[in-house]
């Protein structure tokens, strides 16, 4: 699996959070793609993300929480949408695994990036970052119904 390092800007984003199994349904990510849509925040000038915020190996998968995000242009006025969550997403030097598979298959992605790839090369994870999960496709228009995800896991400036 080829892995590549990049560096990302810090980003704006708009947010819904779900808490619940990450296997459950993500209706949240319908809710938030129908705002997105409504104000014109869709590929390719925006970016879809969803952030995993919790490891379902650590946390009782009721608990685990995760955030639906679409990024913002300069300028937005956040403050027109007084019923929607914004946050900033840290940038920095970020481990790229380009994942293409189901989306049940995603926690591989995760489990190959943190016990394999990263214990073997130079680099650690910042944990003061997020991981985040770049949507570059909607599974539902694949021919194969896989989701192409870039996965990108946050490292330690060295």
């Amino acid at each position: 699996m080829k892995i590549t390092i990049k560096e990302l800007p810090d980003l704006q984003v708009a947010f819904i959070r779900q808490i619940g199994s990450y296997f459950e349904p993500q209706e949240h990510w319908g809710k938030l793609i129908s705002w997105a849509t409504d104000n014109n925040l869709y590929p390719p000038n925006q970016n879809f993300i969803g952030i995993s915020l919790d490891n379902p190996k650590l946390v009782e998968s009721h608990k685990c929480r995760h955030d639906a995000c679409v990024t913002l242009p300069d300028g937005f006025d956040k403050t027109k949408y007084p019923n929607m969550e914004f946050r900033k997403i840290d940038g920095g030097n970020y481990a790229l695994y380009e994942f293409y598979d189901t989306p049940e298959k995603l926690n591989h992605a995760y489990q190959f990036m943190f016990e394999e790839w990263l214990p073997n090369n130079k680099y650690s994870a910042d944990e003061e970052r997020v991981s985040l999960e770049f949507n570059m496709n909607n599974p539902a228009d694949d021919q194969f119904g896989k989701c192409k995800v870039h996965l990108y896991v946050p490292l330690k400036n060295s």
